[in-house]
């Protein structure tokens, strides 16, 4: 950065600098924006040399493999939507809990301009007394915001497993989410169900709609269209997301317990493949892991993920494999029994997590004897709601005791 600076900034000790138009174009450009500017951009460049280099790598052990590079080496891009930091004391300082002063170019002067916050209740966001970091410009729209960020150390949950209650969320397409509040013994506290019919219904019409003008001039820009997918994705995203972290600190639950859905395959001969591939491309699951996962942190709560075979394709009471409703999300056990098949799902995934941190928590020699009496233990895809039961009795049995 001072290296930078001595090339583009005249000062007393440095009275003639190699670009000389900088401090003509910019009149009394703040320090703390022109060194901003400056890491900004050297982070940019830093980041296309990187890539740029990845690139190269690739494409060498691609022609050594005698394989076709037909990936485009990346680009440069010179325009970035960058906006600044008022930092504190240089261009921003609070002078009550509802108004403050920051430094803008005015009348081709930098001067200082009193502004009034939006009436707001910190109090019950809980970050009153929370350290207030500088703010950052943000345009939205038309319209320009100054967003604020608080900071606090929070202690996350620190219980033992047999003490724990977890909340297991099970993602869906069609219902966004299902959760089950869980102790460690297998007993089911409550459930809920969370779905956003009006907005799942706009935006399919809406993505509908924009696949028939692309079927007839081939590619659409359609800002309008995306405008207004991206802002329902948003919704379903914060409400779903919101729902499932008051959800579970209703409940004081320690662990929120995802599954792994990184990677999701639709096999060809699938049933409605083309349908379902077009809602997986629109399905947010991995948005709504992240913005739980900083509102659980927010509450304390810890965030766990397990393997996510097999959760819903076996019935939590142990009776194997089910027939799924291909219309409704129904589930038929082999006892004849129907149950909600993502209900099943999130009992899974909670004793799927239990059994794990049952496992980690005892040595190998005593987990040999439970899994001796516990069969299906040996295998982590065929564990379900039974297996937790079962290892619950096991572990208070007299002899492994």
């Amino acid at each position: 950065m001072p290296a930078v600076e001595r090339l583009i900034h005249r000062t007393t000790l440095n009275p003639s600098p190699k670009y000389k138009d900088f401090d003509q174009r910019f009149y009394k450009f703040p320090s703390y924006f022109r060194r901003s500017a400056i890491a900004s951009a050297f982070g940019k460049i830093k980041s296309f040399r990187s890539n740029y280099r990845n690139w190269l790598e690739e494409k060498e052990i691609a022609l050594a493999e005698g394989k076709k590079f037909k990936k485009n080496s990346p680009t440069l891009q010179i325009e970035h939507k960058e906006f600044p930091v008022f930092y504190r004391g240089n261009m921003f300082e609070r002078t009550s809990d509802t108004s403050a002063q920051i430094k803008i170019f005015h009348k081709n002067d930098w001067v200082w301009v009193d502004i009034e916050f939006k009436e707001q209740d910190l109090y019950k966001r809980g970050v009153w007394d929370w350290k207030e970091c500088n703010p950052k410009l943000v345009r939205r729209g038309k319209k320009y915001f100054l967003n604020f960020t608080y900071t606090s150390k929070v202690e996350l949950s620190k219980n033992k497993i047999k003490d724990q209650i977890i909340c297991a969320v099970d993602l869906n397409i069609n219902k966004s989410a299902v959760c089950s509040i869980m102790d460690a013994s297998g007993t089911v506290l409550a459930r809920k169900f969370f779905n956003q019919p009006m907005e799942k219904d706009q935006l399919y019409t809406m993505t509908n709609k924009l696949r028939k003008a692309q079927r007839v001039s081939s590619w659409v820009a359609a800002p309008n269209f995306w405008r207004r997918i991206n802002g329902l994705q948003k919704q379903i995203i914060h409400h779903t997301s919101s729902e499932i972290a008051k959800f579970a600190n209703a409940y004081h639950c320690d662990v929120i317990v995802f599954e792994y859905l990184d990677q999701m395959k639709v096999p060809r001969n699938h049933y409605g493949a083309k349908k379902l591939r077009f809602k997986l491309r629109y399905w947010r699951k991995k948005a709504i892991q992240n913005k739980v996962e900083e509102m659980g942190h927010y509450h304390g709560i810890r965030i766990s993920r397990i393997n996510a075979r097999n959760t819903s394709a076996l019935a939590f009471d142990g009776s194997g494999k089910v027939e799924r409703n291909t219309k409704r999300d129904l589930a038929t056990f082999t006892s004849g029994k129907v149950y909600n098949a993502d209900l099943s799902a999130t009992y899974n995934i909670g004793a799927r997590y239990f059994i794990r941190g049952f496992q980690k928590s005892i040595s190998e020699k005593k987990w040999l004897a439970l899994q001796a009496k516990v069969p299906e233990l040996s295998k982590r895809t065929q564990q379900t709601l039974s297996s937790l039961i079962s290892l619950n009795q096991a572990m208070n049995s007299p002899k492994v005791a």
